[in-house]
């Protein structure tokens, strides 16, 4: 079973290839709109991290109205990153084509996975901000981060491949990632291996100066592209007429 996931993704990735990388720019923006934004945040693994402690301490109104403001524009296009590798996975396993209609239905689906996104920063912002206030212990942090992801972690997959609403795409999100909870530790291992392997391969190649910034570039072409139609795929094995 997880050897048949992985092989789906593998290979819905290399058949989607050029389709995939196209999308993948507006995974790129979204990352990169943090830097140019000049907020507090740091690269690592490949990835964007506001410094939260910086926040919290020396927040003034127009750093907060930067930070709102780069944000939105950050999940707007990783909205429709996500939406675009979802619908190639839908066809893909419906055999259907991907049609100007379905194109045209994108921006439905990126404004929903939009408001998803939103929601789950905004509760993972007040959770991590709760957390600092009242000095909660780490073991009780990734509890609090697992209950939020297990309802917002299969929702955009629930949106394009359901054509669910925002509400009913928590439910079934929840439903699965509790029921078939394997399926996120898969993903969950695939993300750390695949993220630790290249950072490691970019800094002997590039040094620790470069190496974050390349990975940035990799990881948002090609490894975060790989996890979400890994995430895709995991979700359609709720259908039992597409389990192969």
């Amino acid at each position: 079973m997880v050897v048949n996931v992985i092989y789906r993704a593998l290979r819905e990735y290399a058949d989607h290839l050029p389709l995939i990388l196209l999308f993948s720019l507006s995974v790129v923006i979204a990352l990169l709109i943090p830097l140019f934004a000049y907020l507090p945040a740091y690269n690592s693994l490949g990835a964007i991290f506001l410094r939260n402690a910086s926040i919290f301490s020396n927040i003034t109104p127009f750093s907060f109205e930067l930070i709102v403001i780069s944000t939105l524009f950050s999940l707007l296009f990783l909205s429709f990153a996500i939406v675009a590798i979802n619908v190639i996975v839908k066809h893909s396993r419906t055999h259907t084509r991907i049609t100007h209609e379905v194109m045209m239905g994108l921006e439905k689906y990126t404004a929903r996975v939009f408001v998803v996104l939103l929601l789950f920063t905004i509760l993972c912002f007040l959770f991590t901000l709760a957390s600092y206030v009242y000095g909660f212990s780490i073991a009780i942090s990734y509890i609090g981060i697992l209950v939020i992801s297990s309802l917002f972690f299969y929702a955009p997959s629930s949106i394009v491949i359901d054509e669910n609403t925002i509400l009913r795409s928590f439910k079934s999100s929840f439903n699965f990632f509790t029921k078939k909870f394997g399926y996120f530790l898969l993903w969950l291992v695939c993300a750390i291996a695949l993220f630790t392997l290249f950072d490691f391969v970019f800094i002997f190649i590039g040094g620790p100066q470069y190496a974050g910034y390349i990975s940035l570039l990799f990881d948002s072409f090609f490894i975060l592209p790989f996890l979400v139609i890994l995430q895709s795929e995991s979700y359609v094995k709720r259908f039992a007429l597409l389990k192969n």
